[in-house]
């Protein structure tokens, strides 16, 4: 425990003013944990972080993390869109050339891991400093909802968790605690709205809460699964006590990509 709290303490010191300060660092430091994650995926499923797969797919899970207003592309004739399927092309090309030593299943190991974290990452970036993104009080309100229902879940889960929520995946995951943790992110929002509104009203506050409590819980299990499949305890170990990237951004990674499609941030 004095492990995980120093660490936590560490990577808030470093973390929140990347945060508040936004921009290019902010951006910076998101492919960095971004390229991280991912990483830590692949190696999950037995591929090598040093060979032509994993660059592929660093460069595709770049590419998907580029925002629309930086006007940047890797090639200068090729939208984005084009420039993902080229990728995708080449790395099942890839599955021909080395004679299915790197095979169908790895390849596709490899483009929805690139997916999967790029997309969340993308938002997250979207989400503090996109064109029409809501800016740091939107970015802290979603961290506030996601760190509340985490521990939300936890405390009411070892004070009254009864029934396993989904033993075969996680454990120590109760329905107690998963409905408590969804409760201490309408208080949360509560809160946040009498200080900082974001919504028109407190109804739709409460409905980002509830949405985000829900899918962060979602995308906490998918990553429990995703572990449970491979055979392993942690994502990775770059955050001592608390795991890897993916360990900690789980949450967020889900979280983000739906309160855009609900439109709660564009």
């Amino acid at each position: 425990m004095k492990q995980r709290i120093i660490t936590a303490i560490v990577a808030l010191i470093i973390f929140v003013p990347f945060v508040i300060i936004g921009g290019l660092p902010f951006e910076i430091l998101v492919y960095i944990m971004a390229t991280i994650g991912f990483l830590e995926l692949i190696r999950m499923g037995n591929i090598a972080k040093y060979s032509i797969p994993s660059g592929m797919g660093i460069v595709l899970l770049w590419v998907l993390i580029m925002q629309e207003h930086s006007g940047i592309t890797p090639l200068a004739w090729l939208t984005k869109t084009e420039t993902v399927m080229l990728i995708v092309l080449l790395l099942l090309s890839y599955t021909v050339l080395v004679k299915n030593k790197f095979t169908f299943d790895h390849a596709g190991v490899v483009l929805l891991s690139a997916i999967y974290v790029g997309m969340g990452f993308y938002y997250l970036i979207l989400a503090r400093d996109g064109e029409n993104g809501g800016g740091l009080a939107t970015i802290l309100y979603i961290f506030l909802l996601i760190w509340s229902t985490d521990t939300g879940a936890y405390f009411i889960g070892r004070a009254f968790g009864k029934r396993k929520l989904w033993p075969k995946i996680s454990p120590n995951k109760t329905v107690e605690g998963a409905i408590g943790g969804i409760v201490m992110a309408i208080i949360t929002s509560i809160i946040f709205q009498l200080i900082h509104p974001i919504e028109d009203t407190l109804i739709g506050m409460i409905g980002v809460a509830v949405i985000a409590s829900v899918f962060g819980q979602i995308g906490d299990l998918v990553e429990s699964a995703f572990k449970r499949h491979f055979g392993v305890k942690d994502s990775g170990n770059v955050l001592p006590g608390h795991g890897g990237i993916l360990d900690r951004f789980d949450s967020l990674l889900f979280v983000l990509p739906i309160l855009h499609l609900v439109g709660f941030f564009n």
